[in-house]
């Protein structure tokens, strides 16, 4: 079966936040918003009873396998049952005690698109605290997905409708970024965005534009020197890569509707650059895209919203679009010639 025909597999998350909930709405959106096949790893009683609760006509149905979710999909959301305990969790209120079983829906969804049952992997947004209180010993959700499938570098793509951005330092303070920010860095990043647009979004040619750190990318140097000695290099050596290459290019006129259709995605150099683009654009529906994995990897772009836990106002705009954009990687994948054997 080819990817494009596989069921996405979608993680728990928090299972005192809103997760479990979007899982259900997604499921009931499923025809309107064009969606692929997908599964969820999760207690399908906990998740029967958070409809009841909630008042949403989206029935529950434990299945065996992904394949047996394809089949089931179009009647009910497909659960497969974890073995770690998780119907007890309260809405808002999270405990290490569950930290077993959010990291086998995890550990489980990426097994599956490894052996080829899942098209991809959908991750909810994980409480970090709480996996940190039961012995979490790795830095965030990603770091954990690298370790799983032995990634040696991974990138962090946001999505909105027009606009894709990475940031090459990404959860440093913004003295530290600057520190950080390195020739190497932009030209290991700019690698794999442009391994990615090819692969994952069908981009034959694909653009990239750096930004310019400084106010009005340094002014020749008068508003600093990193454009000159860190960024335009990097420019430089992704061109004679053969990579197309704008920048690096003032950060406060690229974003505009005109300058985003020079590029075919953006990197920021350090965090906020490259996120309040993306989520001033479409704040509820944009995705968090992991690039640099052997797996298809994408989550909403935002948290547990553990304050909205139970309420049944949660929105499922974000995770609809990262269902929806998985699938889409999943059918470029499937479609892209396979390697010649030697």
């Amino acid at each position: 079966m080819r990817a494009a025909s596989l069921p996405l597999a979608l993680t728990m998350g928090e299972p005192s936040g809103v997760g479990g909930e979007l899982a259900l709405k997604a499921w009931r959106r499923r025809r309107e918003a064009a969606l692929p096949p997908f599964f969820l790893l999760d207690d399908p009683a906990r998740l029967s009873a958070l409809a009841a609760r909630a008042g949403l006509d989206a029935p529950v149905e434990r299945v065996a396998d992904p394949a047996e979710a394809v089949q089931a999909f179009d009647r009910a959301l497909p659960v497969l049952a974890l073995d770690a305990p998780c119907a007890a969790a309260a809405p808002g209120r999270p405990d290490p005690a569950f930290a077993d079983a959010v990291l086998e829906s995890i550990d489980r969804a990426v097994r599956y698109a490894q052996a080829g049952a899942a098209g991809g992997v959908v991750t909810n947004p994980v409480q970090k605290s709480s996996l940190y209180d039961a012995g979490f010993r790795h830095p965030g959700h990603t770091e954990y997905l690298a370790h799983l499938t032995g990634a040696e570098r991974s990138v962090m793509m946001l999505v909105a409708p027009g606009l894709r951005t990475v940031p090459v330092t990404i959860h440093l303070a913004l003295a530290e970024a600057i520190r950080a920010l390195s020739t190497d860095l932009i030209v290991a990043t700019g690698r794999i965005v442009d391994a990615a647009l090819k692969r994952d979004f069908g981009i034959a040619a694909p653009r990239l534009a750096l930004a310019g750190l400084n106010p009005h990318a340094g002014e020749g140097g008068a508003l600093g020197r990193e454009e000159i000695e860190i960024i335009a290099p990097a420019a430089d050596i992704l061109r004679a890569e053969g990579a197309t290459i704008l920048g690096p290019l003032p950060g406060d006129t690229m974003f505009h509707e005109e300058a985003r259709a020079r590029y075919d995605a953006a990197l920021g150099m350090y965090h906020d650059q490259a996120l309040i683009p993306v989520k001033t654009l479409d704040f509820h529906g944009g995705v968090n895209m992991t690039l640099g994995l052997p797996i298809i990897r994408t989550s909403p772009d935002h948290g547990t919203a553990l304050d909205l836990a139970g309420t049944g106002a949660a929105r499922a705009d974000s995770l609809i679009a990262a269902i929806r954009l998985a699938g889409e990687a999943a059918a470029h994948r499937a479609a892209a010639p396979s390697p010649a054997r030697p």
